[in-house]
Formats: C-alpha cells, structure tokens, sequence
C-alpha cells in the first residue's frame, strides 16, 4: 500500500536541509500524541509514527524538505520524501476523503521539489467541522527503521518554527 503512496525511492539526489532530524509543525495548533488521535488506523500507529496537530490555521505547511511524492486527488493528504529517504504522510483532517476535495486548495503537485515552511495546502476549518469531520491532521513517517527512535515535543506550536518531532 504505502509503495502505491510513495513510489521508487528517488530521494537521494534531494538537496540536503540543514535541519535533517527535524520535522517542524505544518500548522499553528496543539501538537497531542498520535495515539490520542481519534481513528484506530493512526492511533494504533498502522501508517508508522508521528503526532498530529489540532489546528487553529487552515494554511498547511511541509514539515520538512524534499519531494512531494503524492497529492491525493480528494487533496487532504501528502507525501515527501526527504534527502534521506524519509516518507513523510501529512493527512488534513479525519474522514475527509469524503469531501472529494471541497474545502481544500493545494498549493503543490507531485514531483514538485518543497522547503520546509513552504505551502502545501489551504484548507477551511470551519467547512471541515460543519460537514461532521475532526480537523486533527496527523504528520506520519511511514517507514521509520525499526532501530530509529523519534522524540516528540507535544502542546502548543506554531506552523513553520515549532519542532514537533526530532530522530535521534
């Protein structure tokens, strides 16, 4: 499944980003433990380890450099891939596939190159709750080395400056 998300590996040729191990929050909001998130597929860590944000923004930035590897066609989720081969799933919203994309302006395509801090999407927070839907919006690594540990820095943070996830 995650190799239809992803694609080949391709990432190596990506240009380094100095803070390689830093993944910084795609939204101002809370940061909370994904197992907190209220969905069994992330809660239960089935798509990999991560947190996700409660946002009070509906403006949704990249959390780290590299190639965005998918953009679902319903543009609630997407896919970078570092320099490093990390596969990065950033998901807008629960149960918000069923939308098919009302509410949501992408602001990037697959293949296109990406800076941590740069626009991924815009999303209206107050359309997605109005429809029934939670605005949590997890930030998961999808193929995190079984030896790799991740340290998780959880509460209030603001999109593009707050780290809310570190490999160490």
């Amino acid at each position: 499944m995650l190799k239809k998300l992803f694609g080949k590996n391709k990432g190596n040729d990506l240009k380094k980003d100095q803070n390689t191990g830093k993944v910084f929050a795609t939204q101002t909001g809370k940061a909370v433990d994904i197992t907190e998130v209220p969905d069994e597929v992330f809660a239960g860590k089935m798509l990999g380890e991560g947190i996700a944000i409660i946002p009070t923004e509906g403006k949704v930035y990249s959390p780290v450099s590299g190639e965005v590897v998918s953009v679902a066609p319903t543009l609630h989720a997407y896919g970078i891939r570092t320099a490093e081969g990390l596969e990065y799933l950033v998901h807008i919203g629960l149960e918000t596939v069923a939308l098919k994309g009302e509410g949501f302006k992408a602001a990037v395509k697959q293949g296109d190159q990406v800076n941590r801090g740069d626009l991924l999407a815009e999303v209206d927070l107050e359309f997605i709750q109005s429809k029934g839907c939670k605005t949590y919006t997890p930030i998961v690594i999808t193929n995190l080395e079984s030896d790799k540990k991740v340290k998780f820095n959880l509460g209030d943070v603001v999109a593009k400056e707050s780290i809310v996830m570190e490999l160490v």
